[in-house]
């Protein structure tokens, strides 16, 4: 599993022309499934997304996570973070979850990080062509691999 974080001073996903998802000062969450991603992949990266601390604390240090500052969160698909690009210039998708594992993954993880921050979060639609539209605070981006945990 893979998520790129960027923290946001807002951010919203558009389906067909529609906002599917908002927030507001948060986190947006770009997320990846491998097929051999578990259950302890997604509760570690849920935790450890909702803890991470990356905001500003009264001196301006990087001390306090989205819980501590009460922060949303806007969480995206994202096959394509498992890109292969070794071989040509047309990425191979192959190491990316199919949606037959990856939908229940995600919907899983969504569940997990609500239960860590004790409330719902936004999303956007799996598989769907999304418009992702931020504004990122900082800029403030961390990529994290549950299968590489530096």
């Amino acid at each position: 599993m893979r998520i790129v974080i960027q923290r946001v001073t807002q951010a919203s996903v558009e389906i067909d022309k529609k906002i599917k998802g908002q927030i507001g000062p948060g986190l947006l969450l770009l997320v990846g499934f491998t097929a051999d991603d578990t259950d302890e992949d997604l509760k570690w990266m849920a935790s450890k997304v909702a803890q991470l601390r990356i905001f500003g604390d009264a001196e301006g240090k990087m001390n306090l996570s989205v819980q501590d500052v009460g922060g949303d969160v806007l969480a995206i698909s994202q096959f394509t973070l498992f890109a292969l690009t070794k071989k040509g210039n047309r990425p191979s998708y192959i190491n990316a979850a199919p949606p037959a594992i990856a939908i229940p993954l995600y919907e899983k993880f969504v569940g997990y990080m609500e239960a860590a921050l004790g409330k719902s979060i936004q999303t956007g639609e799996f598989g769907a062509d999304m418009k992702v539209a931020l504004l990122n605070d900082g800029p403030v981006t961390i990529f994290i691999d549950s299968k590489n945990k530096e």
